[in-house]
């Protein structure tokens, strides 16, 4: 917790319960009198929460190779197991969901039966390096970042780490960025006009102007810190994820850090109105109740 913030553990309980509760202060974000919430606990490393259109919230163990479900009544289920290093998820209009398989090096969707669908695993006929985060714009096109953590760079077949766009056709797939150190998280605003990508490598975000047919201009530093994970609320405030959540307006200042047991890894709002923030950090998955509401 930031300086002056009190601590309370409550009851420990078993996994898919809430299992602790810290105070949080804030101004204007957070709900009054809410606290942080350790939900569950036990994995290797979270990543990926996506909500569902009911608020039901999905999120990845990329170690486990297992993809979670936080259902709204408080339970916790394996959604899918063997999930091929599944990273970032995102629900797409029709109850799919789009899967970043950083193992299998691929975009993949998965319908509401679970049956998959490989979207893209080239890029001019060279496999990706390991498809990371993605954001899906109003018109059904795909921003995916495709980092490499690798160690062995042998393994790379591409030229480097970029940003591609999946148009809506599910077939024209245009490089959208090449000039970053390492892309990992990235959003856009729900008018589809924006978009910000954070360049984990470089230490900083970025914001671009996004084109009719989802190219990118008009490159400009939106905060002098990398991210993770990203995601937005409906006042256009963007939460990455650096040590904790640091919050910032949509002109780039800072208007609130808060702070987490473990380093956040992935942030999103889900629950029934939406006004629930799921952290993943590390081992376990966490909520905090907030002031505002999330925006797809």
């Amino acid at each position: 917790m930031r300086k002056g913030a009190s601590h309370l553990v409550a009851t420990v309980g078993i996994l898919g319960l809430v299992i602790n509760a810290t105070p949080v202060k804030s101004a204007t974000l957070v709900a009054e009198g809410a606290t942080v919430k350790k939900l569950a606990g036990n994995f290797q490393f979270t990543e990926g929460p996506a909500p569902d259109a009911k608020g039901n919230v999905y999120f990845t163990d990329i170690p486990n190779n297992r993809i979670h479900l936080w259902s709204l009544d408080g339970s916790l289920s394996t959604y899918r197991e063997n999930s091929e290093g599944a990273n970032g998820l995102y629900f797409n209009t029709k109850g799919h969901l789009i899967v970043c398989q950083g193992g299998a090096r691929r975009l993949v969707s998965l319908d509401p039966q679970g049956e998959l669908r490989v979207l893209a695993d080239r890029y001019q006929g060279k496999r990706f390096n390991a498809t990371n985060d993605l954001w899906i714009d109003p018109q059904g096109g795909i921003y995916f970042t495709d980092p490499f953590y690798r160690r062995n760079r042998d393994q790379l077949e591409l030229d480097g780490e970029h940003v591609y766009y999946l148009a809506p056709d599910g077939k024209t797939l245009l490089r959208v960025t090449d000039d970053l150190v390492r892309p990992n998280g990235v959003v856009g605003t729900p008018d589809g006009r924006t978009l910000y990508i954070a360049d984990h490598g470089g230490e900083k975000t970025f914001k671009y102007a996004i084109g009719p047919n989802g190219t990118l201009s008009r490159k400009t530093l939106f905060a002098e810190r990398g991210s993770d994970g990203m995601t937005h609320d409906e006042r256009g405030n963007i939460y990455l994820t650096s040590g904790a959540i640091h919050v910032y307006s949509p002109e780039g200042t800072p208007l609130e850090v808060i702070e987490f047991p473990e380093s956040p890894a992935n942030v999103c709002f889900g629950g029934k109105d939406h006004d629930t923030l799921f952290v993943t950090a590390r081992s376990s998955l966490y909520s905090l109740a907030m002031a505002v509401r999330g925006t797809r």
